[in-house]
């Protein structure tokens, strides 16, 4: 079974590479994967579930790659080389009508980084919850603001 919705999403993503979110439809995915509607609906509820699931699955991807480098910066940077990889597919979804969740995803990403980050550093271990929460809150729009 998890094969099964391992293919359906990397076939989610081949095929917003090559047409816009809002044109592909179950059909398209279950013809390009040969599984039938049922298989489909048994793994994910419709298009924007499955979308909001590779995307979670592509963030978890890079952060276990990239969340324990030197600095927040230095993640982001990877993140947007990996955001290259898959640019079509990225810019499809940021033309959807699905952009706000697409972007609120990549920023949870973002934030997830630099809180792995700042957890790790040791100038941070003596600062209390609420001011690691502020500094990891500031860090993350000065770096979204810088790209």
């Amino acid at each position: 079974m998890v094969h099964t919705k391992k293919i359906i999403k990397e076939t989610f993503w081949e095929i917003l590479e090559e047409k816009p979110y809002n044109k592909i439809t179950v059909q398209d995915i279950v013809n390009r994967c040969q599984v039938n509607r049922n298989t489909f609906y048994y793994h994910f509820q419709d298009i924007p579930t499955l979308m909001i699931d590779s995307i979670e699955d592509w963030m978890a991807d890079v952060i276990q790659k990239y969340g324990t480098l030197e600095s927040p910066a230095d993640c982001l940077t990877y993140m947007a080389q990996e955001c290259m990889k898959r640019k079509k597919a990225f810019l499809h979804l940021f033309r959807s009508v699905q952009k706000d969740i697409f972007l609120s995803r990549l920023n949870e990403m973002g934030y997830d980084i630099i809180r792995t980050y700042v957890d790790r550093i040791e100038e941070c271990e003596q600062i209390s919850k609420e001011e690691k929460e502020v500094l990891i809150k500031s860090y993350n729009v000065y770096l979204w603001e810088a790209c």
